[in-house]
């Protein structure tokens, strides 16, 4: 029977259909037979060797020798750190120049080794990463969102197949992620406590949606998904700031990002995703009604008409379902 869901924290609707619920395998698209990624490409402008073919550097680790994760400004970068933010009125109309910050975080020196092949080391040096340069990027005047994001694949946006995670710095919040933010603000007035860590625990209680669940994170299907195996990382510890996370942290956090994309990418055949990190405006460091988190979107459906223009998600998968065929999914293999 479908159901309307409200998400606790948004108060978003998403229509769950499970009558035209499938299973992983009707996602998985016909691919055609290509050749293999190679683990280097001579033309690719990430690999090592062509670091002439990208802007200057602004972090590396190791800081000497041959590099395992490289940042550089974005060639191509739709905002540009030199621009003024004043903002002048066209008519009726506001606008300003783009100013903002835009990097790419080259997150392996091999062609062909996305997250979900990584080890967990590996990917514990993209997120310090991650976190070194949000400190840096939150220092800069002006800067008032920082968004960390990964595209996987062409329906996800991305271009080139060399792995790599980008920065977007904005002087401006806008309405998308002001509006949540509202209603957390409203839910902490009401109750006095944070609605994330609300729903961390009620998911917990619930039990359904979980898919991992450590000392530190809680990665889940949540309650409200939009759509199908739409997957959220949380942590316990009451966190508004990505860069906040220690080191310990971090290397949970490895483990269970690494095995959360490790099974979306064999439980659904490698599918394009976005992931992004969704943390408080800068400034708003010790807010107690706000709380960071990942997200996790496999591309697998795409918006029709009633989503655009009702903006209410129709998701086939229960959530419920979509949680069990990843924790059922056998990363040890």
């Amino acid at each position: 029977m479908p159901e309307f869901r409200q998400n606790l924290a948004t108060k978003e609707w998403v229509i769950v259909s499970p009558e035209r619920g499938k299973r992983p395998s009707d996602f998985k698209e016909q691919k055609e037979q290509k050749e293999p990624v190679p683990p280097y490409d001579e033309s690719c402008p990430f690999c090592p060797g062509n670091e002439d073919k990208t802007p200057p550097e602004v972090y590396r680790f190791p800081r000497e020798g041959n590099w395992q994760v490289r940042g550089v400004p974005n060639k191509f970068a739709a905002l540009k750190p030199d621009l003024a933010t004043t903002r002048t009125n066209v008519g009726s109309f506001l606008a300003a120049k783009g100013f903002g910050i835009a990097e790419v975080l080259v997150e392996s020196p091999q062609h062909d080794r996305h997250p979900a092949l990584m080890n967990i080391e590996e990917v514990v040096e993209v997120l310090k990463a991650y976190r070194e340069r949000h400190e840096e990027i939150s220092r800069i005047a002006d800067i008032n969102l920082i968004t960390i994001f990964r595209n996987h694949g062409a329906k996800a946006g991305t271009s080139l197949v060399h792995p790599h995670s980008q920065i977007i710095a904005t002087p401006i919040v806008p309405p998308h992620v002001r509006y949540p933010l509202e209603q957390a603000v409203l839910y902490f007035d009401n109750f006095g406590r944070c609605v994330y860590c609300d729903m961390i625990e009620e998911e917990r209680k619930q039990k359904e949606r979980l898919i991992i669940d450590t000392d530190n994170f809680l990665a889940f299907c949540p309650y409200a998904a939009r759509t199908p195996f739409e997957t959220r990382v949380y942590p316990k510890r009451h966190m508004t700031v990505f860069s906040h996370i220690t080191d310990a942290e971090i290397e949970e956090l490895a483990w269970v990002l690494r095995n959360i994309l490790l099974k979306i990418h064999l439980c659904l055949d490698n599918p394009d995703y976005n992931y992004v990190i969704r943390s408080a405006p800068v400034g708003d460091d010790n807010a107690r009604y706000l709380h960071w988190y990942m997200v996790i979107i496999p591309k697998i459906t795409t918006l029709a008409g009633f989503e655009i223009g009702s903006g209410i998600y129709i998701n086939s998968v229960p959530p419920e379902d979509s949680a069990r065929y990843l924790r059922e999914t056998n990363t040890d293999g």
